[in-house]
């Protein structure tokens, strides 16, 4: 076996393990709103976001393509794939220095991140126009959409039930939290478990065993399994940051926040094909829920922690893969 298809063989694995620290590390997007208000119990809530997650995985590919073609201009054989291999490197130590503090970071950023970061440090060209078109507009643009949907929809929600009775209603949300936690384990496969497979494919491409850019089903399906497996882990760490610390949410909260970002994670990953971050989305979306109460009923320390964390996630895992591709073909060469 030539050491090609060894390296080849050493990016699938790996890829594999960062769509699986992924799950883990996002878990909580989908279900911390829900388990917080007790409309699930966490591994009922975990059950529930892994099967959507491998549903949503299996729906399209767009946002795979966008991944793989729309970022960096790999070379072709070896050199290309130590690029995919230290961008690997660098979103997985990410994810899990973020997983570790309890910081609720996006995935798809620290990908982006490490793509880049290999990709400059290997003398590389980046596609920075896609970059601003695909990663930065979204970036800024989709988590004030969460802000401000989840706002007007929480408005619009204490309008229409404000003669109702507060017990039923609430029981009413708590079921109703079990589709819109659905709904966003579907939003969060759609668009995470296909980063995934764009980074295969290009590695795939780069490597030569595939003459387009499609994405072969079964790295569909793999990416999808080791998503789904992921997210059924689960991250208790940032579940408690989501559910907790930002604002203690009501049913009704809770099901207006997951309401709104499964709606702009769907719409951007069908519509738009960008790989927005759903960290981003959710946190936004509670908190534009929690204004509606007061402004100072959100923990605006914690939440701007968590902000901090978003501005550092590009550049630092860039700087982990530059280290990491530096260390790569040094070991190659």
């Amino acid at each position: 076996m030539d050491g090609l298809l060894l390296g080849l063989i050493a990016i699938v694995v790996v890829a594999l393990a960062f769509d699986y620290t992924n799950g883990f590390h996002d878990a909580a997007n989908a279900i911390a709103v829900a388990v917080s208000t007790k409309a699930l119990t966490p591994r009922a809530a975990l059950a529930l976001a892994a099967v959507m997650n491998l549903i949503g995985a299996l729906i399209s590919t767009s946002v795979a393509k966008t991944v793989g073609e729309g970022i960096i201009d790999a070379p072709v054989g070896g050199p290309g794939l130590e690029i995919v291999f230290a961008a690997l490197i660098g979103a997985i130590t990410w994810n899990l220095i973020t997983w570790y503090f309890g910081l609720p970071s996006s995935s798809s950023h620290a990908l982006i991140g490490g793509l880049v970061g290999a990709a400059l440090a290997a003398a590389h060209s980046v596609k920075w126009m896609g970059i601003l078109d695909k990663v930065v507009i979204p970036m800024v643009l989709s988590p004030l959409v969460g802000f401000g949907l989840g706002y007007l929809f929480m408005l619009a929600i204490l309008w229409t039930f404000r003669r109702a009775n507060v017990s039923k209603a609430n029981r009413g949300f708590r079921y109703a939290q079990i589709a819109s936690s659905a709904a966003m384990a579907l939003g969060h496969g759609m668009q995470d478990a296909q980063k995934t497979m764009g980074i295969i494919t290009l590695a795939l491409f780069t490597a030569g065993e595939i003459d387009t850019f499609e994405v072969p089903f079964w790295v569909v399906l793999a990416a999808a399994a080791a998503i789904s497996a992921g997210t059924y882990s689960g991250g208790f760490r940032i579940m408690r940051t989501l559910g907790r610390r930002i604002i203690q949410l009501t049913p009704a909260g809770g099901f207006s926040a997951q309401t709104v970002a499964s709606g702009v994670m769907i719409t951007t990953a069908t519509v738009f094909a960008v790989p927005v971050s759903t960290t981003h989305i959710t946190t936004t979306s509670i908190m534009g829920v929690g204004a509606t109460r007061r402004l100072s009923a959100v923990r605006w320390g914690v939440a701007g922690n968590i902000v901090l964390a978003w501005i550092v996630t590009l550049p630092a895992a860039g700087g982990v893969a530059a280290a990491a591709y530096f260390l790569t073909d040094l070991a190659v060469g």
